[in-house]
């Protein structure tokens, strides 16, 4: 098992190209069971949950292809399993997005019942509840999601209790190929759901309001195969721009969006960043100075997303000032600020908000990264230490972001990967 080294201290400066979504593609390489034809999906992010989801595939009998330029071409009519196994789903909870294409694909799927999280509760009864509207018959033993349906799922009307991302997109996904219209109310509106619709569209599916709360699908007989390109990380995106800000630095980022960032860029100048964007990149620039507190509260797109609030602990920690930060998303998502405060912040968490008190600067320690996000955070907490911190467990980090430690280098970083 790996660990980061890194000796913190140096301002980030230069440039660096952002990573496809990972929140993008696992849906959309989800939605090449839909179709016997071959898709092109490019952009794809090498990151570990890409890799699982394409030995998921490869366990159904689906054998993806990479080609020269690392693009994956995917032809479903291969397909000879309609489950997907614990050993699977367990590292990754996206797992279940094969459920909606493979019961509306092929009218019955086995699905383990999701793992891989540590964040908090993330139920799978609203996918479950919304496919039965739909005409499914499904039950859950031995830790499966059995599903199937006599004939093709049915258009409905589905109501999301809460706004799911993953829920949305599985709909989505089942709705289709269904008989009929199906009109999904208080659905996400993340644009990583947006793309997997504009794919789904290019495949010929009949789809509007993508990013509005109330989707509307008209099934088709079947859908054909395309070439798409996964749209730029957002997440990653912004952690790099936290890093930036943190360590009072000048960067660049490249072939990202900025118009899906706009809650981050505006948190970002209120910490005191100059920030410059057009059509595909973002710079900032601290100008050298110390980042000042900033307060923020999490919720679902277009507000605060759930992903950055560790990263912006992080930077709050070596502010100027008193910043609380409140997580409405997920419950269990502080779990960094033990590990922070381990390298001396000044951090206390109340319910679900954390009140964080700048201090001039942090002290290296060893870490243990807990979650994804957690991990990116202690990175950027080790990156403003005074001297050498370790940050363990960095498997959580190698799910979600792309060579991290290269990039950071890129930037100037002192950060090193080694064997534990």
């Amino acid at each position: 098992m790996d660990r980061l080294i890194i000796n913190g201290g140096k301002r980030l400066e230069g440039e660096i190209r952002i990573a496809g979504a990972k929140n993008s593609a696992l849906p959309i390489l989800a939605a090449t069971l839909l179709t016997q034809e071959t898709v092109q999906i490019c952009n794809l992010p090498h990151l570990y949950d890409i890799t699982t989801m394409l030995e998921l595939l490869g366990c159904m009998g689906v054998q993806p292809i990479v080609d020269e330029k690392l693009n994956v071409e995917v032809n479903s009519s291969s397909i000879e399993h309609f489950s997907a196994p614990y050993e699977l789903v367990k590292t990754m909870r996206a797992s279940i997005l094969v459920l909606g294409p493979l019961l509306t694909r092929y009218g019955k799927a086995e699905v383990a019942l999701p793992g891989g999280c540590a964040i908090g509760s993330r139920p799978v009864n609203l996918h479950i509840s919304a496919l039965k509207a739909m005409g499914a018959d499904i039950v859950v033993e031995d830790g499966y999601i059995k599903a199937s349906v006599d004939g093709k799922l049915k258009g409905a009307n589905v109501f999301m209790d809460l706004v799911t991302v993953t829920g949305t997109e599985n709909v989505m996904m089942a709705a289709t190929l269904a008989d009929g219209r199906t009109v999904i109310e208080n659905a996400a509106r993340e644009p990583e759901v947006v793309d997997l619709a504009d794919c789904l569209v290019k495949m010929g599916a009949n789809i509007e309001g993508q990013g509005t709360d109330t989707i509307v699908i008209n099934g088709v007989a079947n859908l054909s195969g395309c070439s798409y390109s996964v749209m730029p990380d957002r997440i990653e995106t912004g952690t790099y721009l936290i890093a930036a800000a943190a360590t009072r630095g000048c960067i660049k980022v490249k072939d990202t969006r900025p118009d899906i960032l706009e809650s981050v860029l505006r948190k970002l100048e209120q910490a005191g960043a100059q920030i410059k964007v057009d059509k595909s990149s973002i710079e900032l620039d601290m100008q050298g100075r110390r980042p000042k507190a900033v307060s923020l509260r999490t919720a679902p797109y277009p507000a605060f997303p759930t992903d950055m609030q560790a990263q912006f602990t992080a930077l709050n920690s070596v502010a100027q000032g008193t910043g609380s930060i409140t997580e409405t998303v997920f419950e269990n998502r502080f779990m960094h600020v033990h590990e922070m405060n381990r390298m001396g912040a000044s951090i206390r968490v109340e319910g679900n908000t954390v009140i964080v008190n700048g201090v001039d600067s942090l002290k290296g320690a060893p870490v243990m990264a807990t979650d994804l996000r957690a991990s990116a955070s202690l990175i950027i907490a080790g990156l403003v230490s005074a001297n050498e911190t370790s940050v363990d467990r960095i498997y959580h980090i190698d799910r979600g972001y792309e060579c991290i430690e290269e990039k950071l280098q890129l930037l100037g970083a002192r950060i090193r990967r080694v064997p534990s």
